[in-house]
């Protein structure tokens, strides 16, 4: 029977040592417990540090109290001017459309301005054709009726005058007026003050306080003082 050996005959092993792991350790034991660069550690420390310092360079500043005032300042002063621009745009818009229909009521001025002058007019224009039509059936002796209808056109055309503020303008026994009146001749008269108007030659008409046409008249001047002849008798 063999022997088998007791316990304390067994030889001493060293203490089994911790085994390392990646290239942390292999790195540690190279340099004697000092942990030695690495490229890939450098790369990864490099790219944190940009990425550090490119979102510091994006983070707005803190502003200081005058700057967050100015900058509140252009944002209102940005809002009228927006606001401002609108306005002008309905304003301008609203000047074209009111231009346009001006011009628009102008040019209906123009053409059916008179209107209303011509459609009171008919009226006087059947008068007078009642008239003519009332001489012819009345024969050539009946000239009394044709000078009443003559007449009562007249009487109407000058109404209608008058309702549209047409006037005749004053002229016998006024003072000559040249704004108003054209003087076509003068003639001798002692019983007036020279330069009045003593027969109207064509009547003037007025619209209003706008002359129409001036009357034209004939115009007093002063007589001639008498002038005594070589024969001691008075001549003119």
């Amino acid at each position: 029977m063999t022997n088998r050996p007791g316990k304390k005959d067994l030889p001493k092993l060293p203490p089994p040592q911790p085994v390392a792991e990646g290239w942390e350790s292999l790195a540690e034991e190279a340099s004697g417990g000092v942990l030695a660069p690495s490229p890939e550690l450098e790369e990864a420390l490099r790219e944190a540090a940009e990425a550090v310092s490119a979102q510091r360079a994006q983070a707005p500043a803190a502003e200081s109290p005058e700057a967050a005032a100015e900058t509140a300042r252009i944002e209102d002063l940005s809002a009228e001017l927006v606001e401002t621009k609108d306005r002008l745009i309905r304003l301008h818009a609203d000047f074209e459309n009111f231009r346009r229909r001006a011009q628009r009521e102008r040019e209906e001025a123009v053409r059916y301005g008179s209107q209303n002058l011509f459609k009171e007019l008919l009226n006087t224009v059947d008068n007078l054709e009642r008239a003519i039509e009332h001489a012819r059936k009345g024969g050539g002796g009946n000239s009394e009726n044709l000078l009443q209808g003559v007449a009562l056109v007249q009487k109407d055309l000058l109404g209608l005058m008058a309702r549209h503020g047409v006037s005749e303008v004053d002229a016998i026994g006024q003072p000559f007026d040249p704004a108003q009146h054209e003087a076509m001749a003068q003639a001798p008269d002692a019983s007036v003050a020279p330069n009045t108007i003593l027969e109207v030659l064509q009547k003037g008409y007025k619209l209003r306080d706008r002359l129409l046409r001036p009357a034209r008249v004939i115009v007093a001047r002063p007589v001639e003082a008498a002038v005594e002849g070589s024969d001691g008798q008075a001549t003119d």
